[in-house]
């Protein structure tokens, strides 16, 4: 067993490329029908040159715009996909390929887009069959399934046909059958996607819970930044299969938000001319009479601002909010983007 805070997953400039068929145009007639019995192919790069280190009992959010490689990136980690090249070890030296029996003993997926349960029958029944492949005891499996039934809510359609379900409860279910085993990891490719409000808050509290109580280590890609901030200390984001930033999420927010936004609530201003010259030398937004917000950069005295805003007027509430963290990264990969376009022209 690999101890909290040691490395569970250390993968070493891993590639994946995919041959796929080249697309020609204003063929003659005679190589159309030569392209019917004879193809040209060409390489298109999933994944390029990723390294990645995961310790143990850590949640880390993958992130990346479609086609960046993220679940490419999870397929080769799970095995259902072998790198063109690098190194992927797990659990102190195991390779999702070479040792293959032994590795899916210890790793639970959970794609948002593919059931690993069957269609036709009953949730429990399902469950039954996971204890079955997974050679658990009978008295480990009663525990085990009490506990994720409670835990995700999933009593009341627990004997439902999986196909009578709703999304939200298709996917409780995926996630109490993905740690049916008790495993070591979980890989997690958007298990919230088209979830509503409830159902979201119902996974988070179970994955936070989980990950605390059993040391499961996480890893997740998903479209919905909420997951990411409420789960996540660490981040990895890839763009065009490459890492683009990799490190804390606090870092990565102070690196790529330059500006916090003030919004206060007062009775009346106080002094006319002082809150004047704050508008405008700061951008400026006024909601109603008494309701107004500040767009203040970071490179500003927050303090000073906030010290000489309040002098100003007679205040009842005032707030502070940052960017959405899904507007960072856009804004991050934007200028990822130019620094490529620019380094090509050189």
């Amino acid at each position: 067993m690999i101890k909290k805070g040691q490395t569970i997953i250390e993968v070493k400039n891993l590639n994946k490329i995919f041959k796929i068929p080249k697309k020609s145009k204003n063929l003659s007639w005679m190589k159309k029908r030569l392209s019917w019995v004879y193809r040209e192919w060409e390489d298109k790069v999933a994944v390029k040159n990723i390294d990645l280190t995961i310790k143990s009992g850590e949640i880390l959010g993958y992130l990346g715009p479609n086609g960046a490689g993220k679940s490419t990136t999870i397929k080769m980690l799970t095995g259902i996909l072998h790198p063109t090249s690098g190194e992927i070890k797990v659990l102190g030296g195991l390779s999702p390929f070479d040792d293959r029996n032994e590795y899916t003993q210890n790793i639970g997926v959970v794609f948002g887009q593919r059931s690993i349960l069957a269609y036709d029958i009953a949730v429990k029944d399902s469950f039954r069959l996971f204890k079955a492949i997974y050679g658990l005891s009978e008295e480990f499996y009663q525990e085990r399934v009490k506990y994720l039934v409670e835990m995700l809510g999933i009593d009341e359609f627990f004997e439902t046909p999986y196909r009578m379900l709703s999304l939200g409860e298709k996917m409780r279910c995926e996630l109490a059958a993905s740690f049916l085993h008790k495993p070591q990891i979980v890989f997690l490719d958007e298990p919230t996607i088209g979830l509503d409000a409830n159902a979201k808050i119902t996974i988070r509290s179970f994955l936070k819970e989980i990950n605390e109580k059993e040391n499961v280590t996480i890893m997740i890609t998903t479209h919905d930044m909420d997951d990411i901030e409420e789960l996540c200390s660490r981040i990895v984001l890839i763009d065009k299969g490459e890492v683009a930033y990799s490190g804390s999420l606090d870092k990565f927010k102070q690196k790529y938000s330059n500006w916090k936004r003030i919004n206060i609530h007062f009775k009346e201003i106080t002094k006319p001319k002082k809150f004047e010259s704050l508008k405008k030398k700061f951008e400026f937004n006024l909601k109603s009479k008494n309701n107004c917000t500040f767009k203040v950069p970071l490179k500003e005295n927050l303090g000073s601002f906030l010290s000489e805003l309040i002098g100003c007027v007679d205040l009842i509430d005032l707030s502070i909010t940052e960017p959405k963290l899904e507007n960072i990264v856009a804004k991050m990969y934007d200028k990822v983007k130019e620094s490529k376009e620019s380094t090509e022209e050189k």
